[in-house]
């Protein structure tokens, strides 16, 4: 029967469509066959599936990027559910509707995209609400719809905004407590990210484009920065210091940034970045994980099972 990821319960035959996320091929120890390791996703979520005894047709209909329709059991593995698929079609290109799979957002866009641009109104320094003015405009129609990141968090629908107006939020409230530039601290959050809009590319599965393989959004924003401060003939340090910000907002060069913070308002950046990221990875993990264990291992924090108490 057809129905959401969300909804599937163990030991079960189901069927619908779904998008191909990723793809991975290995060969059975056992038989000697090959079989693909597949990540399947709808709006409610994603699900690891399993096509054993693959065959060159197989590797034609699970591509990253296709919608097919699949026809499996559901089954357990190390206490996660997984799919053993048993039949499956490509689904053509004229009988995709490409909103059953992106997850929508927690907050609805609409008022998303209302709070990243009262956040901008708020900006009382002139020459950094022009050039956040200027990019966030510029670069709206991906803005309002693109993830945050492609597999890690935020990684649905309008994540980049929910990602921005959430740490915008903290860095409010950090402003009551310590004494920070709050105009250059909002300023940089609200554009700290914008570079995903070229890094990435979409709609339904987000991928690496060559710009963002090749040049990193880091790299991308801070060249943006720069024509825009051109374009805008603003002669302040209000750009480097921005530009400051997207270059050191990743902390450490293995992480990304060629330079650590090396301002209050860059520092601030780049813990609420970090904070934000970090709770929403654990969210996504505890969610799936009964009160009283602990999660599976989380790649990215360290490896680490985080326990979820009881209530």
């Amino acid at each position: 029967m057809e129905k959401l990821i969300k909804d599937f319960n163990d030991l079960e035959r189901v069927s619908g469509q779904f998008l191909v996320v990723n793809v991975t091929k290995g060969v059975n120890n056992n038989t000697g066959m090959g079989y693909l390791s597949i990540e399947l996703r709808d709006s409610s979520g994603n699900i690891v599936a399993k096509k054993w005894d693959s065959t060159p047709n197989d590797d034609a209909i699970f591509v990253a990027g296709n919608v097919v329709y699949v026809e499996g059991d559901t089954n357990k593995y190390k206490d996660n559910l997984q799919l053993k698929i048993l039949n499956a079609k490509q689904v053509p290109l004229e009988e995709i509707d490409p909103t059953k799979f992106v997850k929508a957002p927690p907050i609805p866009a609409e008022e998303l995209i209302k709070r990243y641009n009262e956040y901008i109104e708020s900006i009382n320094n002139e020459d950094a609400k022009k050039l956040v003015k200027y990019l966030a405009d510029k670069f709206k129609e991906k803005l309002y719809v693109f993830p945050a990141a492609v597999s890690i968090h935020h990684e649905y629908a309008s994540g980049l905004l929910m990602h921005s107006t959430t740490m915008a939020k903290v860095a409010d409230d950090l402003c009551k407590i310590y004494p920070l530039d709050r105009d250059i601290l909002i300023s940089g959050i609200l554009l700290h990210d914008i570079g995903k809009c070229i890094e990435f590319e979409g709609p339904a599965v987000y991928h690496y484009s060559l710009e963002g393989k090749l040049l990193g959004h880091i790299s991308i924003m801070v060249s943006e920065l720069r024509k825009a401060a051109e374009k805008l003939e603003i002669t302040s340090e209000v750009p480097l210091l921005l530009e400051h910000m997207v270059l050191s907002h990743h902390d450490k060069p293995e992480y990304g940034s060629p330079v650590p913070p090396l301002t209050k308002e860059a520092l601030a950046l780049t813990i609420i970045d970090n904070l934000d990221s970090k709770m929403v990875i654990l969210d996504k993990a505890l969610e799936v994980t009964n009160e009283g264990e602990f999660s599976a291992k989380i790649f990215a924090l360290d490896g680490r099972m985080f326990y979820k108490p009881k209530k």
